[in-house]
C-alpha cells in the first residue's frame, strides 16, 4: 500500500496548488477564492521519485454552520486514513488564532506533521517561518507553490518524516484509477453526491441541500465483486444563461472533461422535475463524446402514481432517441434500486469495448441488406460489400461499398440498430463510417485494336445513315 499524505490548512492558503504541483496534474480546481475545495480529492504523486497518494481537503475555517461542519468532517476522514499530515499555512499573513487552533488539534493525532509555509515569494526564509518555529512541531518548510520554489526541499522533508515512521513505499501498489470509470453527470442538486455516498457506504463527499455544493470533479475508487470502479462526482451543469460566476464555468468544464475521460456516463435526473431541456442538452454532450450511457431517475420513491405515469410518458416521448440506454428508477437517499446499476454499468462497459470479428460484421451487414435493401440513387442501387471494426469506446463500424456518400440518415440508423441487436450491444452508441470503393479503371482509356476501330467506324456510318433516312 502506498503512503497517504493529507494536505490540510485554512482556506485559501494554497493546498490545491500544492496538490497539483506534486501530482503534476490540474485535477484540483484553483482560484483566488477561499472555500473553493469542499471534498476530498485523491491523486497519485511522487515524492523524490517515490510514489504516494496525496489527499487535497477543504479549508478549516472554524465556522459552525452546517456546510463548514460537513467540510471539517471530510478533513477529519482524510487525516485519519493518512500516514503523514502536510499542514499548509500562509507565509504572508503569518500565524493567527485559526492556525493555533489547528495546531492544538494536530498535536492530538500522534502523526508526523510537516509544516509548509506557502506564499513566500519575495520573502526571506527565516522571516517567513519565524512565527511557526514557536509551535515546537518541527522545522517549517518555506515554499512558493505557484512558482515551484522550495518544492524540492519539501519533498525531502516529507520523505524523511515517512522514513522515520518506518513507512515503506510500494512501487507495485495498484493504481486506484484503474478499472471502469463512471462519470456522474446531471443538473445541480439531483443527488449525484448522495448516490456516491450510498454506493461506497460512507460520507465520501459533502452532501448539502444547496445547489452547487460540489465544485470539483472527484475520483472515488471502489471495488465490488473483484471489479475495480472509479466513480467521478462532478459539479451540476446548469443552462449557460444562468452561469454567472467564473468558478462555476470552470466547474462545468471539468465536469465535461470528466465525461470525456470516462468509460460510462451515469446521467441522473430529478424525478420531481421531470425531463427538462437541460437534461436533453446533457444527453447531446454524451452522444458527442461517444460514451456509453445509463440514465438514473432519482428521488423516484417520493412520487405518487399519477406523477410516475406522467414521468414515464415524458421518458417515452423525449428520450426515444436513446432507447439503447438502460433507465433505472432509484432513490439514492434510501438505496432503492442502486444495486441494480452495477449490472447495467458492466454490460455497457463490455459492449463499448467489445471486439467484433470482420467476418461476423460482414455477415450481419449482408443480413441487414437482405432484410431491407438500400435505396436507389439515380437509378443505381447502393451496394454495401463488407465491414470491419475501426475502433472501440464507442464501437466504430467501417462499411465499404459503392455510392456510400448517398446513404440516407434513416438507413444509417437502421444499420446501427440492426448491428446493436445482432451483437447485443447495450448502453453504447454505435458509430458507422462509410468508405467508397473506387473503380480502379475509372481514369484509364482502353487502346482500341484495328478491328475495334473499323467496327466503331461502321457503327458510326450506320447511325448516320439511319438519321438521314428518318429526316427524308
Amino acid at each position: 500500500m502506498l503512503p497517504v499524505i493529507a494536505i490540510v490548512g485554512r482556506p485559501n492558503v494554497g493546498k490545491s496548488t500544492i496538490f497539483n504541483r506534486l501530482t503534476k496534474t490540474r485535477n484540483a480546481l484553483v482560484a483566488n477564492q477561499p472555500g473553493l475545495t469542499r471534498d476530498r480529492q485523491y491523486g497519485r504523486g511522487m515524492i523524490n521519485n517515490q510514489p504516494c497518494i496525496l489527499v487535497d481537503t477543504g479549508g478549516l475555517s472554524g465556522e459552525e454552520d452546517e456546510l463548514n461542519l460537513a467540510m471539517a468532517k471530510q478533513v477529519q476522514y482524510a487525516i485519519e486514513e493518512s500516514h503523514c499530515v502536510m499542514w499548509v499555512v500562509d507565509g504572508k499573513t503569518g500565524m493567527n488564532s485559526s492556525d493555533e487552533k489547528i495546531a492544538e488539534e494536530l498535536r492530538k493525532l500522534n502523526k508526523p506533521i510537516c509544516i509548509t509555509v506557502n506564499k513566500t515569494e519575495n520573502m526571506e526564509r527565516v522571516s517567513s517561518c519565524a512565527d511557526f518555529y514557536s509551535l515546537g512541531m518541527g522545522e517549517p518548510f518555506a515554499i512558493a507553490a505557484v512558482h515551484g520554489r522550495g518544492i524540492k526541499n519539501l519533498e525531502e522533508g516529507l520523505l524523511n518524516l515517512l522514513e522515520q515512521e518506518n513507512i515503506t513505499f510500494n512501487d507495485e501498489a495498484e493504481d486506484p484509477s484503474s478499472g471502469v470509470k463512471i462519470a456522474l453527470i446531471g443538473r445541480p442538486n439531483v443527488g449525484k453526491s448522495t448516490l456516491i455516498n450510498r454506493i461506497v457506504g460512507e460520507e465520501r463527499v459533502v452532501v448539502f441541500d444547496m445547489p452547487g455544493t460540489t465544485r470539483d470533479s472527484l475520483n472515488v475508487p471502489f471495488e465490488k465483486k473483484g471489479t475495480n470502479y472509479t466513480f467521478i462526482d462532478t459539479a451540476g451543469v446548469r443552462r449557460k444563461s444562468k452561469v454567472k460566476e467564473v468558478i462555476e464555468k470552470f466547474s462545468i468544464i471539468k465536469a465535461l472533461q470528466a465525461m470525456e475521460s470516462s468509460n460510462v456516463v451515469l446521467l441522473i435526473f430529478d424525478a420531481h422535475e421531470g425531463i427538462t431541456d437541460q437534461d436533453n442538452t446533457l444527453i447531446s454532450h454524451v452522444l458527442k463524446s461517444g460514451r456509453a450511457l445509463i440514465i438514473a431517475i432519482n428521488k423516484w420513491d417520493g412520487l405518487d402514481e399519477e406523477k410516475k405515469t406522467s414521468i414515464q410518458r415524458d421518458i417515452d416521448l423525449r428520450l426515444s432517441y436513446v432507447k439503447y440506454a438502460k433507465i433505472h428508477r432509484i432513490s439514492a437517499l434510501h438505496g432503492t434500486g442502486v444495486g441494480d446499476l452495477f449490472q447495467s454499468i458492466n454490460k455497457a462497459h463490455q459492449s463499448a469495448f467489445r471486439d467484433i470479428q470482420t467476418h461476423e460484421l460482414t455477415q450481419v451487414i449482408e443480413q441487414a441488406v437482405q432484410a431491407h435493401q438500400p435505396p436507389l440513387v439515380k437509378g443505381r442501387r447502393i451496394k454495401l460489400r463488407y465491414a470491419h471494426q475501426g475502433g472501440r469506446n464507442p464501437p466504430i463500424i467501417v462499411i465499404h461499398g459503392n455510392q456510400t456518400k448517398s446513404v440516407p440518415e434513416a438507413y444509417v440508423r437502421y444499420l446501427e440498430n440492426f448491428i446493436r441487436k445482432s451483437f447485443r450491444l447495450v448502453g453504447t452508441p454505435v458509430y458507422i463510417e462509410f468508405k467508397n470503393s473506387e473503380n480502379p479503371y475509372k481514369h484509364k482509356r482502353n487502346t482500341l485494336t484495328p478491328r475495334q476501330i473499323r467496327k466503331k467506324q461502321r457503327l458510326v456510318k450506320h447511325v448516320h445513315k439511319s438519321k438521314v433516312t428518318r429526316n427524308k
